[in-house]
């Protein structure tokens, strides 16, 4: 009876070894996709109709979320369980962002755009107020029909 019970055991040991390894396998697969399914979290013809202006516009700003996001991945990182909270958290929207930039960077190429050049900010200073003339009292004058 004893024997019995352990040749069952070690057929069924097995096989829950094989299912193991391979849900570890598939699981890792899927942790790799992510990063070449960009196109799949966005809309390629988004930017078609877009002029070079809102293009330029629409760079910046996924720029900017992109640096955002990586910051906050790299903070979350440091926490307690960051690796994951970092990726449950914030690894689609980022993901969604590259997307969306590489999609704004091809149209861009497409329409052949170029980077606007930097504005000049105005050296001239603001004029100085015009001063107020004087009474006799010392007191600058009274407008209106106010009663004092």
């Amino acid at each position: 009876m004893i024997a019995s019970s352990a040749c069952l055991r070690t057929p069924f040991r097995a096989l829950a070894g094989v299912v193991l390894l391979t849900l570890g396998a598939a699981l890792s697969g899927c942790a790799d996709m992510s990063d070449g399914m960009t196109s799949a979290f966005a809309d390629p013809a988004k930017y078609s109709l877009y002029d070079y202006t809102q293009l330029e516009a629409e760079r910046k700003t996924l720029a900017t979320k992109m640096a955002e996001l990586q910051g906050l991945m790299g903070k979350a990182q440091d926490g307690f369980a960051g690796p994951v909270v970092a990726e449950v958290a914030y690894r689609n929207e980022y993901i969604a962002l590259r997307g969306q930039k590489k999609n704004a960077d091809e149209a861009w190429a497409i329409n052949k755009c170029h980077d606007s050049p930097p504005a000049k900010t105005a050296a001239t200073p603001a004029p100085a107020p015009t001063p107020v003339p004087a009474t006799a009292s010392g007191h600058a004058p009274k407008s209106g029909s106010a009663v004092y």
